[in-house]
């Protein structure tokens, strides 16, 4: 489990950073408006934990924002204000749940993996730009239309572990080791270049970009 804390009390996120480690549980903090776009680019997050008052943007803002961008990320907002309004206008604007500051340790992570078990759950197709992806059905089709786009196996897979990294660059071998599940021929094979051709040929050319030296990414 990787978690995302967008938190700018420096003293409480870093004691709830502690506490994650203690559980096995890998966690990332983002302390300002900059931070935490680049972090979600660069790794891929099961849960963010956000601070819904914030000094350099309105929480209430960035959970919008975060909900039009990486939609599929649970959140769960972390409020002083447990008003009956606050809380549910948190849950209107996207918020998956919410703790009351200060907060038990133990409580909070038993609302993490409350939210989680019903979210892993519940995900089970995803928009990308015009296309719809249907895990359970393992086909794509047009959102506006809904005509369906015939993707081979391996194009399906491939795409949907990009979308799955959405805006996470990844590199080659892992791509490789990922769908087609064996690393060691990784060398000898390119695979990965040619399936990324085929996606691109099939959907549209910029829908999977390449950034040099490092991998693709889903835009």
């Amino acid at each position: 489990m990787n978690i995302l804390i967008i938190e700018d009390n420096i003293t409480i996120s870093k004691n709830l950073n502690r506490y994650l480690t203690l559980k096995d549980i890998d966690s990332e903090v983002a302390w300002s408006a900059e931070e935490w776009e680049d972090i979600l680019k660069e790794w891929n997050f099961d849960l963010i934990l956000l601070d819904i008052w914030l000094p350099w943007m309105n929480g209430r803002e960035l959970l919008e924002k975060l909900r039009k961008q990486w939609n599929n990320i649970p959140i769960i907002f972390l409020t002083s204000r447990d008003t009956d309004d606050d809380i549910i206008e948190g849950l209107w604007l996207g918020a998956d749940d919410y703790v009351s500051k200060p907060f038990d340790y133990e409580i909070l992570i038993a609302r993490v993996q409350s939210v989680l078990r019903r979210t892993q759950k519940k995900i089970n197709a995803m928009t990308i730009w015009e296309y719809i992806l249907n895990y359970d059905k393992e086909e794509i089709s047009n959102a506006k239309t809904g005509q369906k786009i015939f993707l081979s196996n391996l194009e399906f897979k491939l795409l949907s572990y990009l979308s799955k990294n959405r805006w996470r660059v990844i590199d080659r071998a892992t791509i490789y080791e990922e769908v087609w599940g064996n690393f060691d021929d990784f060398q000898l094979s390119r695979n990965t270049d040619i399936y990324v051709w085929y996606l691109r040929k099939k959907l549209w050319s910029d829908i999977i970009k390449t950034k040099k030296w490092s991998g693709y990414y889903l835009d």
